[in-house]
């Protein structure tokens, strides 16, 4: 297979942005002398060939302008000199290095340009670099006929390569990574040299001027000395490439981030995948976030087990020296046994808590739970979601890719004594589920699946003097052999392996790939699908760079590009959820420069407001103009105070209310819409809630009403009871015992898979779920087992001999060692709301004396605020306020009923400070009402009104306070009735 090339639109927009910065340049070279020794001493010069560029500062400041009028960019005022240089920005996965070629050989064709440096941070890159360069030579032979060009990478051992740089007529490109020359020790700087017969490479290179190209100059150009080393160079011209520049000083040429390469579908959409495992806690959970070191103290972040009144959940929590880790987790048992801390060191690097019992130490980003079976679930998604794309790809030709990042070496490949190489656990795991979910009848027709599990993974991983593999940080000497493998056997990968053509390689039949995380660079391959991240330690790769080995679009077996998100999708398979996923890639992103959302001050620079009709040159709003619209949307809370588009904003475009100052809408006639259009641009519209304020309605007391209904219901409902209760043991335990037979479920722990699109906006990066899957993993029998007893008699407040009678009575113990932990906490939830019915139905209230009253002040308020939607109003002098404040659709539709009805003669809805004591908590009723029958007689009714009044369809709780409130208004003995209701017409029946 070869990769084929061709012309890509947005490619040749960024092209020419570079080629149009040098309109008006005279095509040209400049010659210089090479002064060489010859072996009788006599010197002789030779002819040297340069570039040399004549264009005027302005000339070159209005070439620039009018490209970023073009391209939207907010205009320079100026450029850096003596050298001018600058920045490209393009998505990773766009083809940069492809641009910056065809550029270099364009930028021949039209200006007589011929030396070239291409500046590099690490031997991945420059390995990628000439791969690219091999790659391409067919396609720039047909696209640019008679440009001859040699590229090389700069070797210090081959420096007639340096001779030839400055002679040849030609274009010479020479690759060159950055430490090969920032240091005077380097090579490259010495005049010592018989080579270069006592002229530094230096000194030959920088008479020819060249126009240098950066490529990430973030990790290039980012010392002092780094940034001495290029100026030494003496470049004509530098041109800036990266996706994440640091540096934005310098003039913008072509912007192509992340938002623009998604929006345009250039990159693949990107999907995240978690596995999380349900809470265990008989086995202690810890996981060291973070270390904080004062003056004073030193404290660690971990995030751990706590328990609740009603669960056990994940918390960070904050330790320091001596801290027990029982007490801090409120008693799990499982904790006892981790002890205090005995030490925390924040030295960096060396980060980590020492405890006085088991584990003894746990490092930076650990965590200790045995998590073996959420690697197995990693690998086994991982398998799942590759095979399904093989099945959706297969008949599109292309071949499907996964990665897998590991950090240590030993958990995929080990030795045995005879220095054999054996699978270590991560081979295993996946060499076992591979061949488990292969078998399924739904996978059948797939090309590869008679091809041993054994051949369809491998590794790419440094070696040794002895052939073993080994880990190593990406940039030795033994990792850039990594690198030229990897990218040896880049097409074959690409391909299917196919023996009837002869398609029988190794990496024909490798479709599973795993490598070491320091490699991070080197992987970056179209067919990428899948890459799951198995890291135990702290995971040094970036969210960014994982998706960048990744991200480019998909070939064929004709090595063409497969557009379209339908094909090009990236799956995550992560190390943690994909709401911390999601946060951490923007955050990176926004580290990196990209403002999601935010309005700089130069926004509106580049919007055109006029042309030239005879010279076409477009004149831009201007940073002045630019910054006082800003300000003006600041003025109009239309901007908060981080620059962000507000509620405000996005209402006045949706309801065409915005509008912009007197002193820019003259300017040009169409400024209005063209502001709009770049506001949305910006701001996400469509995705903002807007609240309508203007919904707020004041709620106020009816006085008239005080003297007459009011206080003929009141003194029916004011009086305040006590209760008693009378309990059964032998009923309630068998109560109890029977609720735990029916109720408990005890589950294994589960794994719970998720799968996330991300979608990212000018606004920042959004999750939309696309599954949700939980599945069991194998049962576990725990050793030693808590005291459960002693445990249920803490949370229940039972003697030991109910519980033991309760325990048996049950037959449910049988359950206890599958899940310690869950069968205690559930049995004494269980247990508890058994013990408060058993309260209820021996509970008696009695009246206290006639003094003993609620306050009347309760019910009476001037004013009460609330919204539209929540408010009834009423027509009459039938209830306290002239509006009633409802909670839901029952509640609603029962005063509206209350209003309708003449029988009705008063009613309130019952404030959330009328409560009525309970054994489980404070009651409060929903309404209080008199009515009269046949026109006669007086009712008065306590309603509580639900969605259904059938015992079964309310939760334990709830029924049991609303029988403790009827009990309370029998007590009181008034004559007031209560009724559960779902509709008023119901107090009828």
């Amino acid at each position: 297979m070869k990769i084929q090339f061709k012309d890509l639109d947005y490619q040749e927009v960024a092209i020419q942005s570079i080629i149009r910065v040098f309109e008006g340049q005279h095509i040209r070279k400049s010659e210089f002398t090479i002064m060489d020794q010859d072996i009788q001493g006599k010197l002789f010069g030779e002819k040297g060939i340069g570039n040399k560029i004549d264009l005027s500062e302005s000339k070159l400041i209005q070439n620039v302008q009018q490209i970023q009028i073009e391209q939207g960019i907010p205009i320079s005022e100026s450029i850096p000199l003596p050298i001018p240089q600058f920045n490209i920005e393009m998505e990773t996965g766009t083809g940069k290095t492809f641009v910056y070629l065809k550029s270099i050989l364009e930028l021949n064709k039209k200006y007589g340009f011929t030396k070239f440096i291409i500046v590099v941070p690490s031997v991945a890159i420059k390995e990628g670099v000439m791969k690219t360069i091999e790659q391409t030579r067919d396609y720039f032979k047909t696209q640019m006929q008679g440009i001859v060009y040699r590229a090389f990478m700069y070797d210090s051992k081959k420096l007639d390569n340096i001779q030839g740089f400055a002679r040849n007529e030609n274009v010479e490109i020479m690759i060159i990574n950055i430490q090969s020359f920032n240091s005077d020790d380097n090579i490259f700087n010495r005049e010592d040299l018989e080579d270069l017969n006592g002229i530094s490479a230096k000194q030959l290179v920088s008479e020819t001027n060249p126009i240098v190209i950066i490529d990430e100059p973030q990790s290039v150009d980012n010392t002092e000395n780094a940034k001495q080393a290029i100026a030494a160079l003496n470049p004509s011209i530098v041109f800036r490439f990266s996706a994440t520049h640091k540096n934005k000083s310098y003039p913008l040429l072509y912007k192509l981030g992340p938002v623009e390469a998604y929006q345009q579908k250039l990159v693949k959409q990107i999907e995240v995948a978690g596995i999380k495992k349900s809470i265990d806690a008989n086995e202690a959970y810890i996981k060291l976030i973070g270390i904080k070191a004062t003056k004073k103290s030193i404290t660690a972040t971990v995030e751990m087990y706590v328990k609740s009144k009603t669960q056990i959940e994940k918390k960070e929590v904050k330790l320091k020296k001596d801290d027990d880790l029982y007490i801090k987790s409120k008693r799990i048992a499982a904790y006892e046994k981790v002890g205090f801390v005995k030490d925390i060191s924040a030295e960096p690097g060396n980060e980590y808590i020492e405890f006085s019992g088991e584990p003894s130490i746990i490092r930076l980003s650990q965590a200790i739970q045995n998590d073996l079976q959420i690697k197995r679930a990693q690998i086994r998604k991982t398998i799942e979601e590759h095979l399904n794309k093989e099945l959706k790809l297969k008949p599109l030709g292309i071949k499907v890719l996964s990665l897998f990042f590991i950090d240590n070496v030993a958990n995929y490949r080990q030795y045995d004594e005879d220095n054999n190489r054996i699978p270590g656990p991560y081979a295993k795991m996946f060499e076992e589920e591979y061949e488990d979910v292969i078998r399924s009848e739904k996978y059948k027709s797939l090309r590869d699946r008679h091809v041993p599990v054994s051949e369809v993974h491998d590794g790419y991983f440094s070696v040794d003097g002895k052939g073993k593999f080994k880990n190593t940080s990406g940039s030795t000497q033994a990792d850039e052999s990594t690198y030229q493998i990897i990218m040896k056997d880049k097409e074959y990968l690409l391909t299917f392996y196919d023996e009837e053509k002869g398609n029988v390689k190794k990496a024909h039949k490798l479709r599973f790939i795993f490598s070491h995380s320091a490699l991070k660079e080197g992987w970056d391959n179209p067919n990428v699908f899948q890459i799951c991240t198995l890291i135990e330690t702290k995971d040094t790769i970036t969210k960014r760079q994982k998706i960048g080995r990744g991200l480019r679009i998909a070939v064929n077996q004709e090595g063409e590009r497969v557009p379209g998100f339908e094909v090009n999708t990236l799956t995550i398979m992560a190390n943690e959820s994909y709401e911390e996923f999601a946060s951490g890639l923007q955050k990176e992103y926004e580290d990196e420069g990209v403002k999601f959302g935010v309005f700089e001050d130069d926004i509106f620079s580049s919007l055109v407001v006029d042309v030239d009709p005879e010279t076409g040159y477009k004149t831009p709003l201007g940073h002045q103009k630019s910054r006082e619209l800003i300000q003006y949307l600041k003025d109009h809370k239309y901007l908060d105070d981080k620059n962000k588009g507000t509620e405000a904003l996005a209402k006045a475009i949706k309801e065409d209310t915005f509008d912009i100052p007197e002193s820019i809408k003259e300017i040009a006639d169409d400024m209005k819409e063209k502001i709009v259009e770049a506001i949305k641009e910006k701001f996400n519209v469509d995705k903002i809630e807007i609240k309508d304020k203007d919904n707020a309605v004041k709620v106020r007391l009816n006085k008239e009403v005080l003297a007459g209904p009011f206080l003929e219901l009141w003194e029916r409902i004011k009086y305040k009871t006590k209760y008693s209760i009378q309990f059964d043991s032998e009923s309630f335990i068998k109560q109890a015992a029977d609720k735990l037979s029916e109720e408990l479920e005890v589950r294994i722990t589960r794994l719970e898979y998720e799968r996330h699109r991300l979608e990212t906006t000018g606004s920042g990066i959004e999750a939309i779920k696309e599954e949700q899957t939980t599945f069991a993993v194998s049962e576990k029998q725990y050793e030693k087992a808590p005291d459960i007893l002693t445990y249920l008699q803490n949370e229940t407040k039972l003697t030991r001999k109910t519980i033991i009678a309760i325990l048996k009575q049950s037959d449910s113990l049988r359950d206890f060692r599958r899940n310690p932990q869950v069968y205690m906490m559930e049995a004494a939830r269980i247990i508890n709301a058994a013990k408060r019915l058993a309260i209820v139905d021996g509970i008696k209230y009695e009246k206290l004396s006639n003094e003993e009253v609620y306050e009347q002040s309760l019910f009476i308020e001037e004013e009460i605020d609330s919204y539209e939607d929540s408010i009834v109003p009423v027509h009459s002098e039938r209830s306290l306020y002239d509006y009633v404040i409802v909670d839901s659709s029952v509640e609603r539709e029962f005063a509206e009923s209350c209003e309708r009805d003449p029988n009705v003669k008063f009613y309130i809805k019952l404030p959330r400070k009328f409560t009525i004591k309970t054994p489980l908590g404070s009651y409060n009723p929903d309404w209080a009402l008199s009515l009269e029958q046949d026109g006669k007689e007086k009712l008065y009714f306590i309603v509580e009104t639900k969605g259904s009044t059938a015992s079964e369809d309310l939760r334990p709780t709830e029924l049991a306070k609303i029988r403790c409130g009827e009990k309370h208004f029998e007590a009181i003995d008034t004559g007031i009735r209560f009724k559960r209701a779902t509709k008023q017409q119901a107090i009828y029946s």
